[in-house]
Formats: C-alpha cells, sequence, structure tokens
C-alpha cells in the first residue's frame, strides 16, 4: 500500500490548505476542535480532517510534522477517524510559553480519554507513526523520525474491517496557525507481533 494524495478526502475542508505530493500544509480555523463528553461534557465535531481509507489490517503510518503555533490548545497531528463517537487522535496540543503537552486522545462510542506528557513549548516538530494490528493500534513518536518510542496501545471497538486515517490540525480557540506535514509514508506494520504471554484459552 502506497501513500498518494490523489486518494485524500476532507472531513470538513478548511478554510486555507496546500496539498502537494510531498507536502500538505493546513491553516487551521478559529474555534475547531475535537472532544466527545468526558470530564468536559462538551462535544466538539468540527476540526479539518484528511484521509485515506484501507481494508488493510495491518501496516504503519508515518508523517513528519511542522507548526507555530502559539496558542493554547493550537494542536495537529495524526488522526484515525471513523465517525463522530469513534477516533484516535495524537499530537502535540500547545499550551503557554513554558511547555506544551504530547499526548493522545481515543474516543470509543462517544467517550473520549487523553493521556499525555508535558515537553517544551520551544518543540515545533514532530513525528509520528501509527500502526494497525486489526482492530488494535499502537501510537509512537520520534523527534529525528528514527527512533520511535511508544506514546500509545489502544483498540477501537468499531475499527473491524476499512478505516480511514491521516492528518488533522485545529485551533479550539481564538487562534490561528499553519501546520506542514511531509514525509508521508505507510509501510509494513512496523509493530511487531506480541511474542511473550500467550492468550487465554
Amino acid at each position: 500500500m502506497r501513500f498518494t494524495s490523489t486518494k485524500l478526502f476532507w472531513t470538513r475542508t478548511p478554510q486555507e490548505y496546500n496539498i502537494t505530493d510531498n507536502k500538505i500544509e493546513i491553516v487551521t480555523t478559529p474555534h475547531t476542535d475535537l472532544w466527545q463528553r468526558t470530564y468536559y461534557n462538551f462535544q466538539n465535531d468540527n476540526a479539518p480532517v484528511l484521509q485515506t481509507e484501507t481494508k488493510e489490517k495491518f501496516f504503519s503510518f508515518i508523517v513528519k510534522t511542522e507548526f507555530n503555533s502559539t496558542h493554547r490548545f493550537d494542536q495537529c497531528g495524526i488522526v484515525v477517524y471513523l465517525d463522530s463517537e469513534n477516533w484516535l487522535k495524537a499530537s502535540i496540543e500547545y499550551e503557554n510559553e513554558v511547555m506544551q503537552h504530547l499526548g493522545s486522545v481515543v474516543t470509543n462510542m462517544g467517550y473520549s480519554d487523553w493521556a499525555t506528557t508535558e515537553i517544551n513549548a520551544n518543540i515545533k516538530s514532530m513525528w509520528y507513526r501509527l500502526s494497525r494490528r486489526n482492530n488494535d493500534f499502537c501510537i509512537e513518536n520520534a523527534s529525528d523520525g528514527k527512533n520511535f518510542k511508544q506514546m500509545r496501545i489502544c483498540h477501537m471497538n468499531k475499527a473491524t474491517d476499512k478505516i480511514n486515517f491521516g492528518i488533522y490540525a485545529c485551533s479550539p480557540e481564538t487562534s490561528s496557525f499553519k501546520a506542514t506535514f511531509t514525509h508521508l509514508e505507510i509501510l509494513d506494520c512496523q509493530w511487531e507481533a506480541h511474542d511473550g504471554q500467550q492468550p487465554d484459552e
């Protein structure tokens, strides 16, 4: 399976963007976000999402993100968006001049969770690798595009056959920034099969 820009489609199109074979740029629109219910009790489902689809059950997707975000909650990264109540995303979310959150959100059946770690606010680039094994997923990140570190392993209830996956960028408050995506690549699954404890019979 090869990544090609001609097979991409929008779930909500941003006002300003540019797509070439080697680079995708998205300029975010204020008051755009993805979140469902948990803790905050609101439902936000209007972030621009650019994806391709596949029935492949075992693959890895890699992308490099670069961003000039300077406002609270600005974010860009990878996404698997099945519908408004079933999706996952991983990104860096700007917080303030000192720190930002590197994290992921998994939403199953209309409820989101958020797992994060604090990183320095001067980081303006990150690589992500999303791997699928059936309807389980592994999200990894790397600063150099080589030494990927695990962020999360998760399950998506509705990812039983065809899925959509790709990139997103949004600005939940009043800001706007440009997110740049390069080195988009689809590989054989880099997440190796588990070789430890065997499944229960």
